[in-house]
């Protein structure tokens, strides 16, 4: 039984991440930094989790120029966006192993490198080609910044601060979608599309320097290999075990879990609104207020900028007060599916109401521009502080088995997001603004409904699934 160190005299804390039957032998490395060290390593994956999501929608403003030289369409763009999204996605299937193989910092920092690289290319770009490609590379990076980082927090930060270090972490997440407009709507108004590139350049110079000098050598906590440090773990895995690590079913395998599955489907259900509202923006508020330059259009972005950054920090509070009001009620008991219940409200209540309160005024042309970037707020902090609670369940569930979880979680998230970056538009153009953001809302009400589930019966469902995992065994 772990007991918590900030239980009162006489009461123990019965935390249900650290009693695990999985892998009991394995300690939980939340004391092994320093405070300070801590935060600034939070610091640095929350920065590179920001560049890597800015690198997906920075090209929104600026599409119609980069068709323009590479005589190709916008729809094309679009498309191609949606594909980056996707290799977001199933990149998971080959980051993952190689963390496994070379260590969480080595996999890291050679992913910045390559990342640098690439987007080097890319500003470079002589075609579309090229251009694709340099993307497609990049894109097979992003996902690890996302799940390492997420994965490191979750070894180092104690569960009841978790939720607020997530909170901060899932903050740049999203805030990179809605920067990357502006910042590219700048770019593109006064220069060309190109600089959009260098500026990421440096950006993620930047982050290569904080990790080299700030992310530690933490020790992994896994079923299938024994603990070790990330040199050690390198220099000891032989060939066998290198070919059953890029096994793709070890990604998959989590999802046998009824409450793992839904939960990665809940994230995937508000995928599609994120995605839906950041990739529509341009296509729908340029005609509807006469808006000429990417700089004007791009600046519309703030609004659910803001409601992202906002949703995150508040969600992560609001997440961590729900676990200790839970832990209070059951006399000290934690269960990770606890903190689930912070967002059901905005999903059933909150974010479908603004989703449809900005799509039906824009569709029948009343209440100026006030009514869209206030309800895009809304829904955008609404979304965050949903999401707080679905991403730090995902790190928690099965704490043996945190980075298989968490990729697969990408993995689902992004190919609902691609399917929204792809289809928003077309789906527009033929049923009007008002009811593909209905279609949108429903999504997040189907979110909202999962996501009450599992909170209610969420661990009945990972107890049915072990005992019967065990009884296979027994076979």
């Amino acid at each position: 039984m772990a007991v918590s160190a900030s239980s009162t005299p006489g009461t123990s804390i019965f935390d249900l991440e650290q009693n695990t039957n999985v892998e009991p032998s394995i300690p939980a490395p939340h004391c092994s930094l320093p405070t300070w060290r801590k935060y600034l390593v939070l610091a640095t994956v929350s920065w590179m989790a920001l560049v890597a999501t800015y690198s997906t929608t920075s090209l929104l403003p600026a599409t119609p120029e980069i068709g323009a030289e590479f005589h190709t369409t916008v729809s094309i763009l679009n498309i191609t966006n949606a594909g980056f999204l996707l290799s977001m996605g199933f990149s998971s299937f080959i980051s993952g192993p190689l963390v496994e193989v070379f260590g969480r910092r080595k996999a890291y920092n050679t992913a910045l490198v390559i990342f640098l690289g690439c987007s080097i290319g890319t500003a470079l770009s002589p075609n579309l080609g090229v251009f694709v490609s340099m993307r497609t590379l990049s894109a097979f990076e992003g996902t690890l910044f996302m799940v390492v980082g997420q994965t490191i927090l979750a070894d180092i930060f104690e569960p009841t601060r978790r939720g607020r270090a997530v909170g901060c972490f899932l903050a740049a997440t999203v805030s990179g979608p809605a920067i990357g407009p502006i910042i590219g709507g700048v770019i593109v108004t006064y220069t060309t599309w190109r600089v959009i590139y260098w500026v990421q350049v440096g950006m993620i110079t930047a982050g290569l320097i904080a990790s080299v000098l700030f992310v530690p050598d933490i020790r992994q906590t896994s079923k299938h290999l024994p603990t070790t440090t990330d040199d050690e773990k390198s220099q000891s895995l032989s060939l066998q075990d290198v070919r059953s690590l890029f096994n793709p079913m070890k990604i998959l395998q989590p999802l046998v879990y009824p409450n793992v599955i839904l939960a990665d489907i809940a994230c995937g259900l508000l995928s599609t609104l994120q995605y839906g509202l950041l990739s529509s923006i341009r296509e729908i508020i340029n005609p509807r207020f006469h808006l000429t330059t990417p700089l004007i259009s791009g600046l519309f972005y703030i609004a659910p900028g803001a409601g992202f950054l906002l949703g995150s920090i508040v969600g992560g509070q609001f997440s961590d007060h729900t676990v200790r009001k839970y832990m209070l009620m059951r006399k000290g008991a934690r269960l990770p599916q606890d903190r689930l219940n912070s967002g059901v409200l905005a999903m059933i209540l909150v974010v479908p109401g603004s989703a449809l309160t900005f799509g039906w005024p824009l569709q029948k042309e009343v209440g100026g521009m006030a009514v869209p970037v206030i309800m895009s707020f809304v829904a955008g902090a609404g979304l965050m502080g949903s999401f707080n609670g679905l991403n730090t369940y995902t790190a928690e569930v099965l704490p043996y088995k945190r980075s298989e979880v968490i990729s697969g979680k990408y993995v689902i998230q992004y190919i609902f997001g691609a399917a929204s970056t792809a289809g928003i538009v077309p789906l527009i153009t033929t049923i009007g603004v008002g009811w593909a953001f209905t279609i949108l809302a429903f999504l997040v009400l189907m979110a909202g409904l999962i996501v009450l589930l599992i909170a209610k019966r969420g661990l009945d469902m990972q107890i049915w699934v072990e005992k019967y995992l065990g009884k296979k065994e027994d076979r």
